[in-house]
């Protein structure tokens, strides 16, 4: 029986981000028998997706995390990684800051490369001048272009090369079935956190700068003064959790909001919760608000986040220098009046059920196999 072609995909760590969380959806859903994913990353840390890609058939392999005084090293690590696995024809970079390094290695191995936009800003600071300069040249080095938005393809290739055709969006598609709106997975989950009679405000993310949780939980204070019957259900982790739980604490606010943590039942989740607010500083095109739209949940999110992300009616948008009480009321206007709506046609049509979008994918890796 023929091998399956291997693809290789680069990450910093298999934990559960969109761009991650994303990838795992087309795993799942691929047909494995002719399309096998492996993945490189950059930590020693076991990760969420870990034991799954195991189960999938995928391989994991670590190289150091790039510091730029282990530049040398870091290339050598590419290097040898390559001459040991001549097996890989193409790689499939979403990791950009190196991308530029590893890409350019690779090519120089025959394999076929993609650079893949999540994004559509590096933060700020120096290491997002350094991560600017550094990811500038991978339009010029990889065979293909993929980004999860027109936005975040622009922001990292610039205008001109989006308009070649080596430029692809992958849309962030999901299993649309599995978030379908049902009443008793709902009223289980809310009987589990012991919210059954709340309002019940949600946000899926990591803790970090660019997901704003400073902001939401401003808006949620207001939100609460205005009426005591209201919970935040706050799902992911990250480095700037302990911060938002001491805010949290400051603000008398600790029996009201859930720290979920990471989990596994996000679809779950989403039924339980009312509304789905999501005020971050910049985005590609989030995996979590195609999950809320999904679920059939009214979305109030920042002006900053591509219109593309409009799949539906149910996104409003507000800008980032309202301030919390203006977004309190947004959000309060939402109680006792929603009902919720099944979605799933519409996530269809747009592109973002993972089963067509993993035809695409597979069809495309099998194609440049094919050419070379």
């Amino acid at each position: 029986m023929k091998e399956p072609i291997r693809i290789l995909h680069v990450f910093a760590q298999m934990n559960r981000g969109g761009a991650e969380t994303m990838i795992m959806n087309m795993y799942r859903h691929i047909d494995r028998s002719k399309i096998q994913f492996d993945f490189v990353v950059h930590t020693e840390e076991h990760c969420a997706y870990d034991k799954e890609i195991y189960e999938l058939g995928g391989r994991i392999f670590r190289v150091p995390r790039y510091t730029g005084k282990n530049h040398l090293n870091y290339k050598k690590s590419w290097n040898q990684f390559f001459k040991m696995h001549p097996e890989y024809k193409i790689i499939h970079g979403h990791v950009r800051s190196t991308a530029s390094i590893y890409l350019k290695i690779a090519k120089k191995y025959g394999v076929i490369t993609i650079a893949h936009s999540h994004s559509t800003s590096s933060g700020s600071g120096l290491s997002a001048i350094v991560k600017n300069i550094l990811q500038y040249p991978i339009r010029y080095i990889a065979d293909y272009l993929f980004a999860c938005s027109k936005d975040a393809g622009e922001w990292l290739y610039g205008k001109r090369a989006c308009k070649k055709n080596n430029f692809y969006i992958l849309k962030n598609a999901i299993d649309t079935k599995q978030y379908v709106f049902n009443e008793s997975i709902r009223n289980i989950k809310r009987k589990e956190f012991k919210i059954e009679n709340k309002f019940v405000i949600g946000h899926v993310g990591r803790f970090n700068i660019p997901k704003n949780h400073s902001l939401l939980i401003d808006i949620f204070k207001k939100v609460h003064d205005k009426n005591q019957n209201t919970v935040l259900m706050l799902v992911g982790d990250g480095e700037l959790r302990p911060i938002i739980e001491k805010k949290v604490n400051e603000l008398g606010l600790s029996d009201y909001v859930i720290f979920t943590g990471v989990r596994s039942d996000i679809p779950e989740l989403l039924q339980a919760t009312d509304v789905f607010v999501f005020p971050s500083l910049y985005e590609g095109l989030p995996v979590t608000l195609v999950e809320a739209q999904a679920a059939g949940l009214p979305c109030i999110i920042s002006d900053t986040i591509t219109d593309e992300v409009k799949i539906t009616n149910l996104v409003e948008k507000l800008p980032l220098n309202l301030s919390a009480k203006e977004w309190a009321e947004k959000v309060l206007k939402y109680m006792n009046v929603y009902e919720r709506k099944n979605t799933f046609e519409e996530i269809k049509t747009g592109g973002y059920d993972v089963n067509e979008t993993a035809k695409w994918l597979e069809d495309f890796y099998a194609k440049n196999i094919n050419f070379q």
